[in-house]
C-alpha cells in the first residue's frame, strides 16, 4: 500500500479545484490510500468524497497536526497549498513531498507592472504537475462535489415558484472587489423574466435585501444566510444557469457541469481560476484594457481607485443575453 497525504487548507473554490487530483490518484495508482488535510471550515466539502480514505483537520496547534501526520507513516505529501505552514509540516515530518508551482512572481508582475507572463494553463492542470512522477494523468472528467441526501433536502423547502427551474445568482464573494455591486445586479436581473434565487452567506444578506427591494418581484427568493455551503451547493446543482463573480460557488457550479456566466472585477481569468468546463459551457465577462486591472491576485474591501470601473462598466446586455440563452436551452 502507498499512502498519500494531500494538503489544501482553503478556500471553498480551491478545495473543489483539487478534486480531479484526488480522483485520479485514487484511480490510477495501484494500492493507494488517500488522506486529505484541510481546515475544519472546509471539511464538509470533502466528507462524502469516495476517493478519500481519511480526512484530517488542521489543529489549532500546528505541532499537534505534525504529530498526527507522523503517526500515519505517509509515503508522500502532495502539497497543493504551498505556503509557509506546509513548508513547516514538510520540514518537520521529513516526508518526500511534491508541491505545485504557484507562480507568485509572475502574478506579482501582472498585478504591479501589468506584465503578463502567466502561462495559459488552468490551475487544475498545474496541480497535475505535482503527480506526473507517479504517471497520473488528467482523466478529463472535471471537478466534482459529493452531496449527502440531507444536503439536498433543502430543495423541498424552496418556494413553489422555484420548483420548475430558476437562475442561481451568487451575491457575495470573499472580497468586495470580486463581487457584483447591487446596482449591477439590479440592472441585470430586472431584465430576466425567470425565477431567481439569491445565494450567499449572512454577510451578503444586506446586498440581497437591497436587490429585492429594488426589483419588487414575487419570483425572487433571498436565500442569503439561510443555508450552509453544502445546501447552497445543492441549490446550485439544480439550477438552470448560474450568475456569479469569481467565487467558490462558481467552482461548485463547474463541478456540477452547470452553464455559468461569470463576471470578473479586480481579478482576471488569466490567473488560471476561470470555470473548469468546456468552452461552450461558460461565458466570461470582464472589462478589458483598464490600466488598473488586475489590482490584486485576491481582492480588497473597496476599489483602491474608488471608481470600481471593472464592475461598473460591465456589458450588462451581453450578460443578460448569455443568461437567457443558457436558461432557454435548459427549458
Amino acid at each position: 500500500m502507498v499512502k498519500f497525504l494531500i494538503i489544501r487548507f482553503s478556500s471553498i473554490g480551491d478545495i473543489v479545484l483539487t478534486t480531479p487530483i484526488v480522483r485520479c490518484l485514487k484511480s490510477q495508482v495501484d494500492g493507494v490510500e488517500i488522506h486529505y488535510l484541510t481546515k475544519s471550515a472546509f471539511s464538509g466539502l470533502l466528507k462524502d468524497n469516495p476517493y478519500i480514505d481519511k480526512l484530517l483537520v488542521l489543529q489549532p496547534k500546528l505541532s499537534d497536526t505534525i504529530e498526527e501526520i507522523k503517526s500515519e507513516s505517509y509515503d508522500y505529501i502532495i502539497d497543493l497549498h504551498h505556503n509557509l505552514r506546509t513548508a513547516i509540516i514538510k520540514n518537520r515530518t521529513h516526508i518526500l513531498s511534491f508541491a505545485f508551482p504557484k507562480l507568485n512572481i509572475k502574478k506579482w508582475l501582472y498585478v504591479y507592472f501589468k506584465i503578463n507572463k502567466l502561462p495559459s494553463v488552468h490551475v487544475v492542470d498545474r496541480y497535475f504537475e505535482t503527480v506526473k512522477i507517479f504517471d497520473v494523468h488528467n482523466d478529463g472528467k472535471g471537478l466534482e462535489l459529493f452531496l449527502s441526501p440531507n444536503d439536498e433536502k433543502v430543495l423541498a423547502e424552496l418556494p413553489a415558484y422555484l420548483h420548475q427551474g430558476y437562475l442561481a445568482v451568487v451575491v457575495g464573494a470573499k472580497h468586495v472587489t470580486k463581487q457584483m455591486p447591487p446596482s449591477l445586479l439590479i440592472s441585470i436581473l430586472e431584465k430576466i423574466n425567470y425565477p431567481i434565487i439569491l445565494l450567499g452567506d449572512i454577510n451578503d444578506k444586506k446586498i440581497a435585501d437591497e436587490v429585492m427591494l429594488k426589483l419588487r418581484r414575487s419570483d425572487v427568493f433571498n436565500a442569503c444566510g439561510s443555508y450552509s455551503i453544502m445546501q447552497s451547493a445543492a441549490i446550485v446543482k439544480h439550477s438552470k444557469v448560474v450568475l456569479t463573480g469569481d467565487t467558490g460557488l462558481m467552482h461548485i457550479a463547474a463541478a456540477f457541469k452547470k452553464n455559468i456566466v461569470s463576471v470578473w472585477g479586480n481579478t482576471v481569468p488569466a490567473f488560471g481560476m476561470y470555470p473548469y468546463l468546456g468552452i461552450n459551457q461558460y461565458k466570461v465577462f470582464e472589462v478589458n484594457d483598464l490600466p488598473c486591472r488586475p489590482c490584486s491576485k485576491l481582492g480588497f474591501n473597496q476599489c483602491p481607485k474608488k471608481h470600481f470601473k471593472c464592475m461598473m462598466s460591465q456589458n450588462i446586455q451581453g450578460i443578460v443575453n448569455s443568461l437567457l440563452e443558457y436558461y432557454e436551452k435548459q427549458s
